[in-house]
């Protein structure tokens, strides 16, 4: 842990890290939680393969590390006994995970209010009473957003998601972006343009592919197909994980707070984001790179 921030929460421990020995060409998948980690783990997996038929089993394959749920000495012996070129994922900011100046750091980010969002039907698709506690279904008192607000980014909170651990995440990622292996995708630039983002990731994880194959790879990795095909492509797909496997890719569009929140809600956000980031940052963190004006 030497020189990196400590990130806890009932459910992660970035301590865990301490047991991985990282290999020049690991490619780590690092987001906060609904920002598009499975997508961009599943093109990962797409481009390493070559296949668009491959069985991603990305809780087995390119695990998260962070996660209590397996014990770390298993994490660790079975990531050191692969063979083919590993991925794994996290969602601990970059200042809490152990850099290393040749492996890949894939950092993807969501607007916030979209992953709030997404997060709240997500864990509502999770068998497990804590959630059911925290992400009632009828919020019509705004607990739920107050707590996104509110919220710190260490801790408890650090698993509850809330804005702060967002915008961590983002200028720890932010400050480290002029490193040749660290790079910043953005869910809505994935959406704009899929097949642009599987010829910019294939490039950065020096990956090739005929073009009839890289058009095969991008149709694998569409909304609609991953959903169709949910027990393939959701984490521990088939497995009794989620209440859905469906449900865990449950619209893939952006704008989902409208309509959903008062006018003082919405200044609160506003505040807070115009409080810890510029202009600048805060557009991107949103919209991407086309910016607000295109979103």
């Amino acid at each position: 842990m030497k020189n990196r921030k400590l990130y806890l929460g009932p459910l992660t421990d970035n301590r865990r890290w301490d047991m991985v020995r990282i290999r020049p060409d690991d490619v780590f998948v690092v987001t906060p939680p609904k920002c598009g980690t499975t997508w961009m783990q599943t093109i990962v997996s797409l481009l390493f393969s070559g296949d668009p038929e491959v069985e991603p089993e990305l809780s087995v394959k390119m695990p998260w590390v962070d996660i209590r749920i397996r014990e770390m000495p298993e994490v660790a012996e079975r990531l050191e006994a692969m063979q083919h070129r590993r991925s794994m994922k996290s969602h601990t900011p970059m200042d809490g995970l152990p850099l290393d100046d040749q492996a890949q750091y894939i950092c993807v980010f969501r607007h916030p209010l979209d992953a709030h969002f997404s997060y709240r039907k997500h864990v509502r698709n999770i068998p497990m009473t804590w959630f059911d506690t925290w992400y009632p279904e009828n919020d019509e008192e705004g607990i739920i957003f107050r707590r996104f607000l509110d919220g710190g980014a260490e801790g408890f909170d650090t698993d509850a998601m809330p804005l702060a651990h967002i915008i961590r995440h983002y200028q720890a990622a932010a400050a480290l972006s002029d490193r040749p292996n660290v790079s910043l995708f953005h869910y809505a630039d994935m959406t704009r343009d899929l097949r642009g983002t599987f010829f910019r990731l294939a490039d950065i994880l020096d990956t090739t592919h005929s073009e009839a194959v890289m058009d095969q790879l991008v149709q694998a990795a569409t909304f609609d197909n991953m959903k169709d095909k949910a027990e393939r492509y959701a984490p521990s797909g088939g497995k009794g994980f989620f209440k859905s496997d469906a449900e865990f890719f449950h619209s893939g569009t952006s704008g989902k707070w409208y309509g959903k929140l008062t006018a003082e809600e919405l200044a609160s956000y506003d505040a807070m984001m115009d409080a810890h980031l510029d202009p600048e940052d805060r557009d991107w963190l949103e919209y991407g790179s086309r910016g607000s004006l295109a979103a």
